[in-house]
């Protein structure tokens, strides 16, 4: 498998990699890969592998996995996944397990596909991001040892505390949907990850983004969005709109993004747009 490059963040599942190396070490002779510790490294070990290598195996939760496609976008080169986040809601929607002996049948068969992406301004998305609540608990999470529990622990706390934000759109078309939100996302895929479905109708492959307005709902209504969420059967009603675009422009009164589960500042005003069939992926 000499066309084929591993990226191993050593952060993600708690910093336990080794099994997986070991592994890996076990099943290929002399296997080619990186141990990254950060983004710079990243993006040289693949500016130096580029021409001899086919496709791209990103090791780690969504946010590796995000920062590996940004350098395969309309390059022709293919993104394969081995999971290893907290959430890994994008390698749930491409169907990629923590089966090595199936991600190595993947790779010898040598077949992908193209999907969507979408930036957020300049920055790359191939999961979904958002602003508002979610942007606030992912700045708070991040402070944590990461893990489902303690996102649900961030996640109740900053809810009593939370104050929606305010959302402008800047074409007519959609002023109507001026106001005050929970959080704002831009949806890719499906799910946030651990198969929270923030956007059931979401798709890689129709030129579209969805975007998720919520308003803040009362506290009684909270076990009833996180079913739906987890059941796949979130909907438009009183508090959810869903609005599906191939590019859209607001502004926003917070600088708290998520971008495929990582923190960012970004600046109003924000342009949304999908990039079709811009990155291919192993099936």
């Amino acid at each position: 498998m000499k066309n084929v490059a591993f990226i191993i963040n050593p952060f993600s599942a708690k910093k336990n990699y080794q099994p997986f190396l070991d592994l890996l070490q076990k099943k290929i002779e002399h296997p080619n890969f990186y141990i990254s510790e950060s983004l710079p490294g990243t993006e040289k070990f693949i500016k130096e592998k580029f021409e001899a290598t086919d496709i791209f195996v990103a090791v780690g939760g969504d946010g590796t996995i995000s920062s590996v496609a940004k350098q395969l976008i309309n390059t022709g080169k293919i993104l394969a996944i081995f999971p290893a986040g907290s959430g890994n809601g994008f390698s749930n929607e491409t169907n990629f397990t923590k089966n090595l002996d199936e991600l190595l049948a993947k790779i010898k068969a040598n077949k992908h596909r193209e999907i969507d992406t979408f930036k957020v301004n300049d920055r790359l998305s191939i999961n979904v991001s958002g602003t508002g609540f979610d942007g606030k608990v992912v700045k708070h999470f991040e402070k944590t040892s990461r893990g489902f529990t303690n996102y649900i622990k961030v996640t109740i706390k900053t809810f009593f505390s939370y104050k929606p934000i305010e959302v402008k759109f800047s074409s007519d078309e959609f002023k109507k949907y001026d106001g005050e939100y929970l959080m704002l996302n831009v949806a890719n895929t499906r799910q946030f990850g651990n198969n929270a479905y923030i956007a059931p109708h979401a798709s890689t492959v129709d030129g579209l983004a969805e975007v998720v307005l919520v308003k803040k709902f009362p506290l009684i209504q909270g076990a009833a969005f996180a079913w739906r969420m987890f059941n796949k059967t979130l909907k438009e009603n009183a508090y959810v709109t869903f609005l599906s675009v191939p590019e859209i422009d607001f502004t926003v009164n917070t600088l708290d993004w998520h971008l495929d589960g990582e923190y960012n500042e970004i600046f109003s005003p924000i342009h949304i747009q999908v990039l079709p069939k811009s990155l291919k992926i192993l099936i």
